[in-house]
């Protein structure tokens, strides 16, 4: 009986049935600032690599049914997120006093 189960399980990993479970994540609706609401939602799971998300090209949402049309090799830009300037304030110059005395 043990080994039925364990080939079912390979099976079904095998054929994506059980893998693909932990490849997608849902995101809860929220309220954006400008008090828009965004409906909840899945998306693919959140890795380094941008060849496997479901905007990509050569892939689809199963959930939507549209294709993908992000190129993953071009650059994206991020306009929700600029990085702060970074600007070098030198400490100020420190005076030594010497006393009339010499010491």
């Amino acid at each position: 009986m043990k080994l039925k189960i364990a080939a079912v399980t390979v099976a079904l990993i095998a054929a994506g049935i059980v893998g693909d479970a932990s490849a997608q994540q849902y995101v809860n609706g929220y309220t954006r600032a400008d008090g828009s609401y965004v409906q909840g939602h899945y998306r693919s799971a959140p890795n380094a690599t941008r060849q496997d998300n479901y905007s990509t090209q050569g892939n689809y949402n199963p959930y939507t049914g549209q294709r993908g049309t992000v190129d993953p090799y071009q650059q994206q830009n991020n306009s929700l997120y600029t990085p702060p300037a970074r600007t070098y304030n030198p400490p100020p110059p420190t005076t030594q006093r010497r006393s009339s005395y010499g010491y």
